[in-house]
Formats: structure tokens, C-alpha cells, sequence
């Protein structure tokens, strides 16, 4: 009789550590999908919001496709620049 309380006190506790550890599990998959969308939101914005100035100057100085194709292409690198920036700060808070 005392075994059998024993081991049903060990499959609780068993049970529980099962389910912090499900809990743990699911808010770190949060976390990522979070930390992703902001990856990937940075370097969506910054290659629009390059391209929108460069159209805009393209406008005004009437360069049609020179300027706007020169601020694409440096919103696409600011943007990988900070995409970097960020895994290496999320990889540094790990």
C-alpha cells in the first residue's frame, strides 16, 4: 500500500513538471513568431519606405527611374543591415 501511494505521488508530481514544460514550450514558439514578424517587418518597411523617397524625388527633380531604383536598392541594404542588428541583439538576450 505505501508503494502504490508512493508511486501515484510521483506520477503527480510527474504531471505537472510534464505540463510547465508544454506551458514553457508553447510561449517560446509565441516568442519566436513574434521576434520573425518583427525581422521581417523591418525589412519590409525599410525597402518601401526607401523607394517611396526615391519616388518622390524622382518626382521632383523629374529623374523618373534613377533615383527611384538608387533608394530601393538602399532601403534593401538598410533594411538587411538591421535585420542583422536585430538577431544579433535577440541572440545576445539568449
Amino acid at each position: 500500500m505505501k508503494n502504490l501511494k508512493e508511486i501515484s505521488t510521483r506520477l503527480e508530481i510527474a504531471k505537472k513538471k510534464i505540463e510547465k514544460n508544454k506551458k514553457k514550450i508553447e510561449s517560446s514558439n509565441a516568442a519566436s513568431l513574434g521576434k520573425a514578424l518583427k525581422i521581417s517587418t523591418e525589412l519590409v518597411a525599410s525597402v518601401v519606405v526607401g523607394s517611396i523617397i526615391g519616388f518622390i524625388l524622382d518626382s521632383w527633380f523629374d529623374t523618373k527611374p534613377l533615383l527611384t531604383i538608387c533608394f530601393f536598392f538602399m532601403g534593401v541594404a538598410a533594411g538587411i543591415t538591421n535585420v542583422i542588428r536585430s538577431a544579433k541583439r535577440m541572440q545576445k538576450n539568449n
